[in-house]
């Protein structure tokens, strides 16, 4: 990716201190069980409660705005991509004739709290609606390259424009419209919603990689290739068959390789907003 003239957000900021990591399970398998809960996901709060006990982080966190002072390559790097989500969705929200609000980002190490909860390194990125905040410890690009052998810029860049797609949805009311069904749903039927979601979370991502190609010719040759390794790595039934050797279609809450790629390729392929019905509506 061509990042290097690109400026750095006002909205993300760096948090140290804010404990240690627990490690549930042990070896790979342990690994892939916690991601397969947790990857991408809204509410931890959940799996907080399958977890029994996690480890909060200390009482002496510290938290500073991100400059280019204060912060590692990769997580400029992260800043850079929270920019050009922002100048995207922007624009995107203005041709709704309505005005796009960004979240914030907060960069961490181990272990930071958040408004949905504790939040861990073995959780991985997710987005907080209660706060607006996407959280993420960058450690976890090292994981998703070293354990699932997904390379490249733009597979890290993937990630975060998919939990911003979550804070699109938030802001567009379709989280709330979900959600809202949780209570009226089976688990079974309620995880074929939370699929629709994610998989739109995908298709969102695509629409912002084409949009900012146009807008600032970010894309390099293998790009595209890499955000799709990095969708095909995650989807449910890959990571249920490397946790547990079979797979469970009505455990799925995310989407197949096959469904993740299809909606990331659409969003980039259309970089048409109104495409993006998975079958929760646009609002």
């Amino acid at each position: 990716m061509r990042l290097d003239d690109e400026r750095l957000s006002d909205n993300v900021e760096k948090r140290s201190g804010g404990g240690t990591r627990t490690l549930i399970g042990g070896g790979i398998g342990g690994v892939i069980v916690i991601v397969l809960a947790l990857l991408f996901k809204q509410d931890p709060n959940q799996v907080n409660q399958v977890l029994q006990q996690v480890q909060g982080p200390g009482q002496t966190e510290q938290a500073e705005k991100l400059t280019k002072e204060n912060a590692s390559a990769i997580e400029l790097f992260s800043s850079k991509i929270l920019a050009s989500t922002e100048d995207v969705w922007q624009e995107e929200f203005k041709s709704m004739n309505m005005r796009y609000v960004p979240p914030k980002m907060a960069l961490f190490t181990d272990a930071t709290t958040s408004g949905c909860g504790a939040a861990e390194s073995a959780m991985g990125p997710f987005y907080c609606p209660a706060d607006k905040m996407v959280y993420l410890d960058v450690s976890f690009f090292k994981e998703l390259e070293q354990r699932f052998g997904v390379k490249g810029d733009f597979a890290k860049a993937y990630v975060i424009a998919h939990e911003v797609g979550h804070h699109v949805q938030n802001l567009l009311g379709i989280s709330r419209k979900v959600q809202a069904m949780r209570s009226q749903l089976s688990e079974k039927e309620y995880n074929k919603l939370s699929v629709k979601l994610e998989l739109q979370a995908d298709f969102l991502a695509g629409l912002w990689a084409n949009h900012a190609q146009k807008m600032r010719n970010i894309l390099e040759a293998g790009d595209i290739e890499s955000g799709l390794n990095a969708a095909s790595a995650v989807g449910d039934d890959k990571l249920q068959q490397a946790g547990m050797g079979r797979v469970v279609p009505d455990a799925f809450t995310h989407g197949t390789s096959e469904q993740r790629m299809f909606w990331f390729k659409k969003g980039y392929d259309t970089g048409d907003l109104s495409q993006g019905d998975t079958g929760i509506g646009l609002k």
